[in-house]
């Protein structure tokens, strides 16, 4: 596949933020992507964009893309070497992340209609779908501590009966916060979690009656997961929550009443899934906390790793994690994406694909998703941004089916 032309402009992101979308035009079809930011960000992010993106723009529509020879993935790596001549920073500070992001998008999706199938052939199962039910930490204006609170069914057949599980819960919890909580306002997050002023334990007590009402309903165990988000409780010294309980609002925690605190959580409330639960620098407390609850719960880099081989490596090396979050605009290379997804292969470490705050319509971490076998995609449940990446999926699930 010969590139023709790459276009690129200014389009708004779930969050009206503006983000870029590039279009190319190949010798064989067209491919349109465009990339996501996020709110809460780990430091060891790439820059997503420099101060003006009106300059990440011109300098798509500027480069000469014309002839570049696209036939196989190890080609992005010689398009990547093209872009940091012109851009030598370590964290692409002068064109952004976002920018070379989008571009390889766009070309994976005018070289080929099926990205999932080019990048393997061998998919048969899809990823299963964390939902965002309720939202808080710097993704809300209301005093819930932690940032997500997620459900997610591994032991439904298919990715369609979890979609709908996810659903099921994201729509009685509804039912149950109009009807019994008259400060509720009806309000969504960024990601369309439902926000509201109740402290940790009441939400997971609330999750944790619907998750098991529903389940009995289903017929399989639909499980609860939550983003700590960590670094934003911790003030250098302790963890401090503005609502840890029904009876202790204030709370300051150290390291190791961290690590109790979490543990305690998982206990109790039969968590599978622990993102964040310590600042994105605490790599022995990350390990600490693996080696006592590894075996029951996933407990999920993100802000520790920020997709970057550098920092995953150092975790494996210490043991920190046996999960991590994977965002391809974190470091801002789909060459580097799949270089973390082989080392987590390698390593056990599962991988989890996940949607920003401030989402746009294209679905190609549903396409990464199949086509790199990730078992896992944080997508959302509610609104049209998160809903493209599910419908994305449903198209694939058929697709699969009908090779099958």
């Amino acid at each position: 596949m010969l590139i023709k032309e790459v276009k690129a402009r200014k389009i708004f992101n779930s969050k009206r933020e503006e983000t870029i979308q590039v279009m190319v035009s190949s010798n064989k079809s067209k491919g349109t992507a465009s990339v996501p930011s996020g709110t809460s960000t780990g430091t060891k992010e790439v820059i997503a964009f420099p101060k003006n993106i009106d300059y990440a723009v011109n300098f798509v529509n500027k480069f000469n893309f014309r002839n570049f020879k696209f036939s196989n993935f190890d080609d992005f790596r010689k398009l990547e070497l093209m872009l940091h001549k012109y851009d030598t920073t370590k964290n692409w500070a002068k064109i952004g992340g976002n920018t070379v992001l989008a571009v390889e998008y766009a070309i994976l999706k005018a070289f080929t209609e099926k990205p999932w199938y080019f990048l393997s052939k061998r998919a048969k199962q899809l990823p299963r779908p964390l939902g965002k039910v309720i939202g808080g930490g710097k993704d809300s204006d209301y005093t819930v501590d932690f940032q997500e609170f997620l459900v997610c069914s591994l032991d439904a057949k298919s990715f369609t009966d979890t979609v709908n599980a996810n659903l099921q819960v994201y729509n009685k919890v509804e039912q149950i916060l109009k009807s019994r909580y008259t400060n509720f306002k009806d309000e969504r997050d960024f990601e369309g979690g439902w926000t509201l002023d109740l402290s940790t334990e009441e939400i997971l007590d609330l999750l944790k009656d619907v998750t098991d009402q529903v389940s009995e309903e289903l017929g399989f165990k639909i499980r609860i997961g939550i983003d700590m988000a960590a670094s934003a409780l911790y003030n250098g010294e302790f963890y401090v929550y503005r609502n840890y309980s029904r009876d202790e609002h204030y709370k300051r925690l150290t390291q190791d009443g961290q690590i109790d605190y979490v543990l305690n959580l998982i206990e109790k409330y039969d968590l599978f899934y622990v993102e964040d639960p310590l600042h994105e620098e605490d790599f022995k407390g990350f390990s600490k906390l693996t080696g006592l609850a590894g075996k029951r719960c996933l407990i999920v880099g993100d802000d520790l790793t920020c997709t970057n081989p550098i920092y995953l490596r150092k975790a494996i090396q210490m043991k920190s994690i046996n999960s991590m979050i994977v965002k391809p605009n974190q470091i801002g290379s789909l060459v580097k994406t799949r270089e973390v997804l082989n080392l987590c292969k390698k390593n056990k470490i599962v991988p989890i694909i996940s949607h920003r705050s401030g989402e746009t319509l294209d679905a190609s971490i549903s396409q990464l998703a199949v086509g790199f076998n990730i078992p896992l995609i944080k997508s959302g449940i509610y609104g049209k941004e998160r809903e493209a990446k599910i419908n994305e999926l449903y198209k694939i699930e058929k697709e699969i089916k009908e090779i099958s």
